[in-house]
């Protein structure tokens, strides 16, 4: 997981970090301030005190001035981690103060919308769009400098959502929908986990967040709404019989053909995307091979079991089809 200190630039995580490295320099300033003031009470020499003027300034106005500052800055902080104008924190305060905030964020173009479910031990992500939408598992895309929309949910513990790089951490909780805004200003790969233990392989339940360019965003989201295409060889062809005869589809989602289960992740573009496992394993025809082959090696307790019906053509077969859905 990477850290929390290396937050992307531009999102939600950077904020909370500004915020916590104020809290922790002001709380610094004041320590040294009345440790001073301790030292000088301890090694002066004796002298008159008025006790009111110490009360009322050390006791009153001190610590209203300051707690009412903090309490501006965080309810700034939160105005821009729930509207995301963009301008960063102190912009957005004087953005509060001046009224203009609600045109900065009525102006910001509209946030792509996604939802996300928990499950043990993996993300179902789905893409939710005018008319449809696509699905995917374990990777979210989205475009620099545009938010997304989480919806989270989830289908059967409590999971936990955290990008330390890009966002605190919100719960999913059954029977509740929390709300999570992705954004960030720099291209990168982040890698996220769930921080709520939520059974066995709660370790091995990651996601990987993929912010890349607009054009090349909207390519991809352009080839992920496709249906699976065709194999055009007799031996990927053997690979998609393999997948029905091993009664995949009966778990497993690709659009286009007879499959329609459910249970398990969406493969229509199964090929296109980086990871396998919930950001286990690399995706590549030989990590493919083994994941199906061998499921409960890598991740034991999941719902998929390890395929024994298939002998080692049909097995490469099946594996290059997949990696060529794309």
């Amino acid at each position: 997981m990477q850290p929390t200190w290396e937050p992307a630039s531009g999102s939600g995580a950077a904020l909370i970090q500004e915020l916590s490295l104020t809290l922790y320099i002001g709380c610094a300033l004041i320590f040294v301030f009345v440790m001073v003031l301790l030292a000088r009470a301890v090694f002066s020499g004796p002298r008159t005190v008025r006790p009111r003027r110490w009360l009322a300034g050390g006791g009153l106005v001190f610590p209203g001035v300051v707690l009412s500052l903090l309490l501006v800055y965080s309810l700034a902080v939160s105005g821009a981690l729930a509207n995301f104008s963009g301008q960063g924190l102190f912009r957005f305060l004087l953005d509060c103060i001046s009224g203009s905030s609600r045109s900065l964020a009525a102006s910001a173009e509209r946030p792509l919308r996604v939802e996300v479910t928990g499950r043990q031990w993996w993300w179902q992500v789905r893409y939710i769009e005018d008319g449809g939408g696509f699905e995917l598992a374990n990777e979210i895309r989205l475009p620099v400098g545009r938010p997304i929309d989480l919806v989270l949910v989830t289908d059967d513990v409590i999971h936990s959502f955290w990008v330390p790089a890009l966002a605190g951490k919100v719960d999913m909780i059954p029977g509740r929908v929390n709300r999570l805004t992705l954004k960030s200003d720099v291209p990168g790969e982040f890698l996220g986990n769930c921080a709520e233990y939520c059974g066995g392989q709660h370790a091995l339940m990651r996601l990987l967040v993929v912010v890349e360019p607009e054009a090349d965003f909207a390519r991809w989201r352009e080839e992920q709404s496709r249906p699976a295409s065709a194999p055009d060889d007799e031996f990927l062809a053997l690979g998609r019989d393999a997948f029905f005869r091993a009664r995949c589809g009966e778990c497993h989602t690709v659009r286009g053909t007879s499959a329609t289960g459910k249970e398990g992740p969406d493969l229509t573009h199964i090929g296109s995307r980086k990871t396998l496992g919930a950001a286990v394993l690399d995706n590549h025809i030989g990590t493919l091979g083994g994941w199906i082959a061998g499921t409960q090696a890598v991740k034991p307790g999941s719902l998929m079991p390890d395929t024994r019906s298939l002998n080692g053509r049909e097995l490469r077969a099946l594996s290059a089809w997949l990696e060529n859905l794309k």
